[in-house]
């Protein structure tokens, strides 16, 4: 973390437009991925207004759904990767040709999740530690959320595509403008406004269901019927597989959809861990899951910036830009993070207090808060170094990161903490920390070696010998 505070940080000439640069893809990106954890919130509150029983049975479904998307990480950060690489050597039919890929393979992927995800729902909420008071409304939102996770694969992959064509704008309206749909639902089918019957939890699904549909058409409109973006496709285009560009996807992807499932894996387990805890524990532990978001959505939307830019840069084959942008982007998260964990010392027990009118439960909710707290500067640099090792195609590390935060501390440690020394609450979240810590020293020691410059030529070589 010191080099990005060094004085030298700012030697390229170009360094004030650099920055505006980077401000003008973060910013959307930020805002959109904010707004999706503040109405991610919003639901929650909402939820929570029914009873402690029905956040639970909201929150055991949400890492599972995690893991089910996790399937998509190998597509999507190999689509946002590969555009950049074009847009940045200024080859946009070649990134209107990766982005035709994404869409059959996020589709036909979108429809085999979206089966399993309703089939084995009972299963699935079984496994997560479902009591007799949550099991009902938990497989019921399950079921009903699953049906639309085809459209959410397809709307990730379009905004995967115009993120590594850094148009972060457009991604930021139709999914901000969806949530907002969504939280509009929510009010209506959850406590049955406006002649609408009252469906409780079955409504939140019903209505994030609905949301994503819209989110998905608009995107695809997006590309398909106006000019607004580079990436514009034709309906009558080639939409055969390509096995030369899916194989380029999947070389850069496949590591990142493995630490997505890692990632989803362990933190399933580690929900797991904590719902032995009893309903009231699980409920203040997924109020401060919730508010958790509100950090990570600015580091990830750092990242998102880094994987582009650094993407574009060597692209270009400027590999000196690639770094400036890298350390600039880290530069930033970590003051945005530091901030937030001041907010979150501060106001810990208000914020939890938004959620529920249970005071044990909005007590131990405000509590995990200020443990959160010391996870910002490690969340906020891994989340941006990583982005930028995606940028260039440097995979592997950000597994090897999640690998040993997630399964060493998040799952292993938080098991002893809970179940052997009974810190309860407490001890999961301190060894949340510890993960966030240790994923962050991990990649931040990649990118200080350098060699993830060189990623991009190695798999070019590969790829060329292939085709010979």
């Amino acid at each position: 973390m010191l080099q990005v505070f060094s004085k030298d940080h700012k030697s390229h000439p170009d360094y004030g437009k650099m920055r505006r640069k980077a401000i003008s893809i973060t910013w959307p990106a930020f805002i959109e991925l904010v707004m999706t954890s503040l109405f991610g919130m919003v639901d929650m509150i909402m939820v929570g207004q029914l009873s402690p029983a029905a956040i639970a049975s909201v929150g055991l479904t949400n890492q599972p759904f995690f893991l089910l998307l996790a399937v998509f990480a190998a597509v999507n950060v190999g689509t946002s990767t590969l555009v950049a690489w074009n847009i940045g050597a200024k080859k946009p039919d070649e990134a209107c040709n990766v982005t035709r890929q994404v869409l059959i393979l996020n589709t036909l992927l979108g429809i085999f999740v979206t089966v399993i995800g309703i089939y084995f729902a009972p299963n699935i909420v079984t496994f997560m530690g479902a009591n007799s008071d949550t099991f009902r409304d938990a497989t019921l939102y399950f079921k009903i959320v699953a049906a639309g996770l085809a459209f959410q694969a397809v709307n990730m992959g379009v905004t995967a595509a115009l993120r590594g064509a850094g148009q972060t704008k457009l991604p930021m309206l139709y999914n901000a403008g969806s949530n907002l749909l969504n939280v509009f639902g929510n009010y209506v089918l959850i406590f049955g406004k406006f002649g609408f019957p009252e469906w409780g939890v079955a409504g939140a699904a019903v209505s994030t269901t609905a949301a994503r549909l819209i989110a998905c058409l608009a995107g695809l409109y997006l590309i398909f019927f106006t000019k607004q973006s580079s990436i514009s496709l034709s309906i009558k285009g080639d939409y055969r597989i390509n096995t030369g560009i899916v194989r380029q996807i999947f070389s850069i992807g496949i590591p990142a959809a493995l630490e997505q499932f890692v990632l989803q894996s362990g933190l399933m387990v580690f929900a797991r861990t904590v719902s032995s805890l009893g309903t009231s524990g699980f409920a203040a532990h997924q109020i401060g899951i919730n508010i958790s978001t509100l950090t990570f959505s600015p580091s990830q939307a750092f990242g998102v910036a880094a994987t582009t830019l650094v993407g574009q840069s060597l692209g270009a084959g400027d590999e000196g830009k690639a770094k400036e942008f890298a350390d600039m982007i880290h530069h930033m998260a970590v003051l945005v993070a530091l901030f937030m964990g001041v907010v979150f010392l501060l106001f810990s027990h208000q914020l939890a207090g938004l959620y529920t009118e249970d005071l044990a439960v909005a007590a131990m909710a405000g509590t995990v808060l200020k443990i959160l707290a010391l996870a910002q500067p490690g969340q906020s640099t891994q989340l941006a170094i990583s982005g930028a090792l995606r940028g260039a195609g440097d995979t592997l590390y950000p597994l090897y990161a999640c690998i040993f935060g997630i399964w060493i501390f998040r799952v292993f440690t938080a098991y002893i903490f809970v179940s052997i020394f009974h810190w309860g609450l407490i001890g999961a979240w301190i060894a949340l920390v510890l993960d966030q810590s240790a994923r962050a020293l991990i990649v931040y020691l990649r990118y200080r070696s350098g060699k993830w410059k060189y990623v991009k030529a190695k798999i070019n070589k590969v790829e060329e010998a292939e085709a010979y």
